[in-house]
């Protein structure tokens, strides 16, 4: 399961923040790992450093299934850790739903 994580020139601490935000994935969707090939994060801040507002910090979270399409995820949250842990949560009640739909076939 290979992790690629892209951020805006406004998201700052790259090497901690990756780090971190692998940490998470790996832990979240490890009963995944079988049929997961590649996972690529997108984190942004929309508003830019220069101001602020409730939930301008995004993660776009997409996990590439081997064989499928890819499933994406787009949460917005008031601070880049909420955007990545409710992207991740929101991904796992996601894979669970579409990898029953394929086990049913």
């Amino acid at each position: 399961m290979k992790i690629q994580i892209n951020t805006d020139k406004n998201i700052s601490g790259q090497d901690e923040l990756t780090q971190s935000v692998e940490d998470v994935l790996r832990s979240d969707l490890s009963r995944f790992s079988e049929q997961i090939t590649r996972i690529e994060v997108h984190l942004s801040d929309e508003n830019s450093s220069a101001k602020s507002g409730a939930a301008d910090k995004r993660c776009l979270l997409e996990v590439r299934l081997a064989g499928e399409r890819p499933i994406a995820i787009n949460e917005h949250a008031e601070t880049i850790w909420e955007a990545v842990t409710d992207a991740s949560q929101q991904m796992v009640n996601l894979l669970e739903t579409e990898l029953a739909k394929h086990s049913k076939w």
